[in-house]
């Protein structure tokens, strides 16, 4: 079942107007696409974070106006940690788009038991899918992943009909050997250095007169 976002229509524009919008607790928004005008809109800063949470790619508009759409793009503040802009796409249940999917990875891969370390290299790719069927995220199992093997882009179950775009031999995961460090690392320059003194007492020409 898609998120729901419960709209309103912006009237206004401009910094000062976005400004206060934001600071009410809400989002500006624009909605296009479909060949319709472009919509700007008004959406609870709390059904956004909260779609967005979800993982949510295609959402139920209602209010001001009532459609599906695809989150097409999420600007974010300087910090990362507060949306301040959502732009929106018009789509139909049946429509193919092209969409960034987060990868997961699920279960526990014998390689690290057999000395192995780790590493999830790609964390997303790009596929084209139906919107009806767009998954929240891929789950990648790695439970039969042993030392020095790999899973590519191209081994990813994707759902019915959807076309991987990324790189289909892109290494989503593999276990690898540990890299060894020395236990003697040489500090460059430190052999011979002297102290640096810290609060010394200022040369004389530095001091002031009594």
């Amino acid at each position: 079942m898609a998120d729901t976002l419960n709209v309103s229509v912006r009237e206004q524009l401009g910094t000062n107007h976005t400004r206060r919008l934001r600071r009410s607790g809400h989002v500006p928004a624009i909605l296009y696409g479909h060949g319709e005008k472009n919509v700007n809109l008004s959406i609870a800063a709390s059904e956004v974070s909260s779609a967005i949470r979800h993982g949510a790619k295609v959402v139920d508009i209602r209010g001001a106006v009532s459609d599906s759409a695809l989150i097409r793009d999420v600007q974010w503040d300087a910090l990362g940690s507060t949306v301040i802009h959502v732009d929106l796409t018009r789509v139909s249940a049946d429509e193919k788009v092209e969409v960034t999917v987060q990868v997961e990875l699920r279960g526990e891969a014998p390689g690290a038991r057999e000395g192995g370390v780790v590493e999830h290299v790609t964390h997303e790719v790009e596929i084209e899918c139906a919107v009806n069927a767009l998954p929240d995220k891929l789950v990648v199992s790695i439970n039969d992943l042993h030392l020095n093997q790999s899973i590519t882009a191209a081994q990813l179950e994707l759902p019915g009909g959807a076309v991987l775009l990324s790189d289909a031999e892109a290494v989503i995961v593999h276990v690898v050997e540990p890299v060894e460090q020395s236990d003697e690392a040489e500090v460059p320059g430190a052999e011979g250095a002297e102290p640096e003194v810290i609060g010394g007492r200022p040369d004389e020409e530095d001091e002031k007169d009594d």
